[in-house]
C-alpha cells in the first residue's frame, strides 16, 4: 500500500510499505477514507519530538471502512468508523476511571520503558506518534491497523459526511476537553491562546458550555477571522500587548479561565521566546512555551488554566511562583478521546456542533510531501487539510480562501 512516512526533520515522503495485518483478536483493518493533518504533527515534522524512526507512517486523524475483522472484534465489515487517535484496552485500571490516553497495556513493553524513563511512567499508545507511544503505524495511509477495535473506533450512522465527523478522531474532543477543563462557568470571560483547529474548537465549545466572552489570541488573519466568525473577540499579538490588552476588558481583574492551544512551538518576538526558539535549535532545549508564560501571567487570581497544547520536556522560565501565589488550577493532558466520542457524535447529528469550518483543503496522500509544507509554512492559507487516498495525485481541492486581514 502507498502511506506517508517519516524520514527526519522536514522529510516527509510516500512510500510503498506492506499492507497491515490481523496480529491480535481484537484487531480491526480498516480502508482509509479520510485522514488529517494534525498541528501535532508539525511537531514531528520539525523534528521536536524524540522517538522517531525513518519510515514510521504518520497520521493519528484517521477514518475509514472495516474491510477486516479479529475473532474477538466488535466491529462488522462494511461499517464506517472514525478511529480515535489514543489506543485504549479499555479494562485497565486508567480505562476504567475513563482516562483513556493513559492506557496502561496499549504501549508494548520496548517502548514503554523508553517513556517511562523520560515522563516517570509509560505513556499511552498512540497512533503514528512515535516509539514513545507504541511505534503504531498512523492512518495517512490506504490501509490501517486498528488495536482494541472493540473500545475504540465510532460507528457512523449511514449519511454522514466524512468532514463532519473526522475530527471526531482528535480535534474535536480536544477543544472539548479543553473547554471542560477550564471549568467554565456562566458569565466566565475565557482567553484561548492559538486559533489553529484545536483552538477553533475550544472557542466553539467554550461558547456552548455558558462562557459569556471568549476572546481569541493569534496571528494569522484568517484564523482570527473564523474565531471572529464563530463570536470570538479577537487579539493580533503583533498588533497589541497581549496582556494589557486583557487586563483591560476584564476591567483590570484578567480572564476567569486561560486554555493554551499553542504548545512546545510559540511564535512572537518576545524576548523570552527568541532565548527558547535559540535554545531549540541547538538542542539546548524542547520548549518554547512563551503563550503558556503569557497565559499564566494573565490569568486572574484564582483562575483555571487549561493546557491542550502539546509539550515534551522540560521547560526553562516557567512561572511556577506566579502560579502558585496567584491560587491557579492547572489541568492539562493528552485526550481522553473515547470518554466524549457518543456525546459529540450525537452533537453533530443533531447539528450543535460545526466541525466543517476550517477545512481549506482536500488532497490525495500522494500530494502529502507538499501539503506538508504549506501546512507548515502557509497557516493562513491552509487552515486544515484532509487527505483522501481516493482522490488522484495532483488534484488538490481548495474548498476555501482567506483574506489577509481579519474580518
Amino acid at each position: 500500500m502507498r502511506a506517508v512516512t517519516w524520514h527526519g526533520r522536514h522529510d516527509v515522503r510516500v512510500d510503498t510499505v506492506p499492507d497491515p495485518e490481523i496480529v491480535n483478536p481484537r484487531d480491526a483493518i480498516i480502508k482509509i477514507t479520510s485522514t488529517a493533518i494534525c498541528g501535532s504533527d508539525l511537531h514531528l515534522y520539525d523534528g521536536y519530538i524524540p522517538g522517531m524512526r525513518a519510515g514510521d507512517i504518520l497520521g493519528h486523524e484517521n477514518m475509514g471502512e472495516v474491510v477486516e475483522v479479529g475473532a474477538k472484534s466488535s466491529l462488522k465489515k462494511g461499517q464506517k468508523v472514525v478511529i480515535p487517535f489514543t489506543i485504549s484496552c479499555g479494562n485497565c485500571f486508567f480505562c476504567s476511571k475513563k482516562q483513556f490516553s493513559a492506557c496502561d497495556n496499549s504501549n508494548p513493553a520496548e517502548t514503554a520503558d523508553a517513556s517511562e524513563i523520560m515522563m516517570g511512567h509509560p505513556m499511552g499508545g498512540a497512533f503514528g506518534y512515535a516509539h514513545l507511544t507504541g511505534g503504531y503505524a498512523g492512518g495517512q495511509a490506504e490501509y490501517l491497523r486498528v488495536p482494541y477495535s472493540d473500545v475504540g473506533p465510532i460507528v457512523i450512522p449511514d449519511g454522514l459526511d466524512d468532514d463532519k465527523v473526522l475530527f471526531l478522531s482528535d480535534i474535536l474532543p480536544t477543544g472539548w476537553q479543553a473547554a471542560e477543563n477550564a471549568e467554565i462557568e456562566p458569565g466566565d470571560t475565557v482567553a484561548v491562546w492559538g486559533c489553529g483547529p484545536v483552538g477553533l474548537f475550544a472557542i466553539q465549545s467554550a461558547l456552548i458550555m455558558g462562557a459569556h466572552r471568549v476572546i481569541a489570541i493569534d496571528h494569522y488573519p484568517a484564523r482570527l477571522m473564523l474565531a471572529k466568525q464563530m463570536g470570538a473577540e479577537i487579539l493580533d499579538y503583533r498588533e497589541v500587548d497581549v496582556r494589557d490588552a486583557l487586563t483591560e476588558m476584564t476591567g483590570g481583574i484578567g480572564p476567569d479561565a486561560v486554555i493554551d492551544c499553542v504548545g512546545m512551538e510559540s511564535h512572537g518576538i518576545a524576548i523570552d521566546n527568541l532565548v527558547d526558539t535559540a535554545k531549540a535549535h541547538t538542542f539546548l532545549g524542547t520548549e518554547r512555551p512563551h503563550a503558556l508564560r503569557q497565559a499564566i501571567m494573565a490569568c486572574r487570581k484564582g483562575g483555571r488554566v487549561s493546557i491542550p497544547g502539546v509539550y515534551g520536556g522540560f521547560a526553562d522560565k516557567f512561572p511556577l511562583g506566579q502560579m502558585m501565589e496567584k491560587g491557579l488550577s492547572v489541568k492539562q493532558g493528552q485526550t481522553h478521546v473515547q470518554k466524549y466520542s457518543e456525546k459529540l457524535l450525537q452533537m453533530i447529528v443533531e447539528d450543535k456542533l460545526d466541525t466543517t469550518f476550517l477545512i481549506s483543503h482536500h488532497a490525495s496522500i500522494e500530494d502529502a510531501p507538499d501539503m506538508y509544507k504549506h501546512w507548515h509554512d502557509d497557516q493562513n492559507e491552509y487552515t486544515k487539510i484532509v487527505l483522501k487516498p481516493a482522490l488522484a495525485k495532483g488534484d488538490v481541492q481548495t474548498l476555501k480562501e482567506f483574506a489577509h486581514e481579519p474580518a
